[in-house]
């Protein structure tokens, strides 16, 4: 009797863990790859002082990680900032998305490094951007 107390509580606190267990949303696909599930927005543009302002969003990428849509602010011909609209609740996307915005602002391009640690997170961010870039025209 004096051992079947501790192996009950430790029992116990061993499921613990598996029930509360949540698991990862699959997209289900069969790999890793990233599939769009909504086509990019049609550009609102604004002209001030000379400047034409060109909004557009991009695409909603499904990852495993979760949803990846971004929006991209032109300024004439040049990308002038970008905004994430819809992002995995992660803490390697968090720390990952002020990078992908800084390099996008450098490069002017979707042709940008995936960062290390945040992999499925760059390539739906860079997906979304390429689809946010070519809905500009």
């Amino acid at each position: 009797m004096k051992r079947a107390i501790p192996v009950l509580v430790l029992s116990v606190a061993g499921l613990i863990p598996v029930w509360r267990y949540a698991p990862s949303h699959d997209t289900g696909s069969s790999s890793a790859a990233t599939e769009a599930a909504a086509p990019a927005s049609t550009p609102s543009a604004s002209s001030s002082g000379g400047t034409t302002t060109t909004v557009v969003s991009g695409s909603t990428i499904d990852t495993e990680k979760g949803p990846v849509q971004v929006e991209v602010t032109f300024a004439d011909d040049k990308i002038a900032s970008v905004r994430m609209l819809q992002q995995p609740n992660h803490p390697q996307t968090t720390a990952a998305v002020p990078e992908l915005i800084e390099e996008t602002l450098q490069a002017q391009s979707a042709d940008i490094d995936t960062v290390s640690g945040a992999t499925i997170t760059s390539d739906g961010y860079k997906e979304s951007l390429q689809a946010a870039i070519d809905a500009r025209g």
